[in-house]
């Protein structure tokens, strides 16, 4: 590739990356992407959106302690047994 060919090359590809610019810049995409990133846009800081945060139940709570309660239980047991082997 010549010089003319490699700057045509180059110009082309940026023309396309201004395109993709424009379609995010106008779309929301750009600051979708921004608050992921914590970016600053038009000079006001975007956050991403809080998520409320699960509440269980004690009954559930409870469920889950037995349920682990009761998985330790069997790993001491098979701990155990295969001791004795």
């Amino acid at each position: 590739m010549n010089r003319t060919e490699i700057i045509a090359a180059i110009n082309e590809e940026l023309s396309k990356l201004q395109r993709v610019r424009d379609l995010l810049n106008r779309s929301n995409g750009y600051k979708a992407l921004a608050a992921k990133a914590g970016v600053k846009t038009g000079g006001k800081s975007v956050t991403a959106p809080v998520r409320k945060k699960r509440v269980l139940s004690a009954e559930a709570r409870n469920r889950i302690a037995q349920a682990q309660k009761r998985r330790w239980a069997k790993q001491r047991r098979e701990t155990a047994a295969a001791a004795k082997k």
